[in-house]
């Protein structure tokens, strides 16, 4: 029998050579964040506490925005990525990339918006005008607000010219009576009313509640590491919201929380507004 202190040593002197067993690693990205030093900022927060909750190793992917992050999930260099709505259907269209975690915020749905004392009083006062939109194929900036008007009877780009404008410069223009509307969201309608204190604002049509923000997982992915990640959100939810939140940037998402039973056919209603300005293929983004 060999002596146990002998044993120990030759147990010792065979592992010792060996590397610890490496923690499983994620690349992560967002797409509306520019730079690593934007995205460390506005999420290292987050990072830190999910990896102690879901036992995975994330490596931020820094990326310029949204078609960057379609690149490199295509070349396989990033993982999972938080996007919009909008984006989301073209990752699924172009790379069968799948929806993993809803990053629900409150009261995210879109708005036309006119001064209080404007004549036009419907959606329907609006044919023949000018209406701003936001960034093009946005989803709460443009195309929910077509949608809207689309309900209404107004057919884009027939019954009205659409023109993008930035938020600030668009209301500007709409006091001037340059444009006639805008197609906003909730948080773009209360940064106006602020910016403008001497001036209300009329909501002349209102959208359902949007499908919502999502973080979405490339196809190569293992299931049993979409499973860790998805569980993390799950079992930890308020903890990971809390750190998210931490940072100003992601003030939008107080108040909101996460869901994880998402399915791909929870998109559907967006790729119905990409059909409303007249898209039908989804593989490229609106606008570039």
């Amino acid at each position: 029998m060999i002596p146990r202190r002998l044993f120990l040593a030759t147990a010792i002197a065979l592992t010792a050579g060996l590397p610890a067993l490496a923690q499983e690693k994620i690349r992560f990205a967002v797409t509306d964040v520019d730079g690593l030093e934007s995205l460390q900022r506005e999420f290292g927060p987050f990072k830190e506490a999910f990896e102690k909750v879901s036992g995975l190793k994330v490596d931020f992917f820094a990326v310029s925005g949204r078609t960057a992050a379609v690149e490199a999930m295509a070349a396989d260099q990033v993982d999972f990525v938080l996007t919009g709505p909008a984006e989301y259907v073209v990752f699924n269209a172009r790379m069968k990339a799948q929806p993993v975690v809803v990053w629900e915020r409150p009261n995210y749905r879109s708005s036309i918006v006119v001064p209080d004392n404007s004549p036009i009083k419907t959606l329907a006062d609006l044919k023949g005008k000018k209406v701003s939109f936001g960034e093009i194929g946005s989803t709460s900036q443009h195309l929910a607000p077509a949608t809207i008007l689309a309900d209404g009877g107004l057919a884009y780009g027939k019954d009205y010219e659409p023109v993008f404008l930035k938020l600030n410069v668009a209301a500007e223009a709409m006091l001037r009576n340059d444009v006639a509307a805008i197609g906003m969201n909730q948080t773009h309608l209360e940064r106006i009313t602020k910016a403008f204190p001497n001036q209300k604002f009329r909501t002349l049509g209102d959208g359902a509640n949007l499908p919502n923000d999502l973080i979405v997982v490339s196809s190569k992915v293992k299931p049993e590491t979409v499973a860790k990640f998805r569980a993390a959100f799950r079992d930890h939810g308020p903890m990971l919201l809390g750190a998210i939140t931490t940072t100003k940037e992601n003030a939008k998402f107080v108040g909101g929380k996460f869901l994880w039973d998402v399915q791909d056919k929870d998109y559907d209603p967006v790729r119905k507004m990409f059909v409303n300005v007249g898209v039908r293929e989804f593989t490229k983004f609106i606008g570039g």
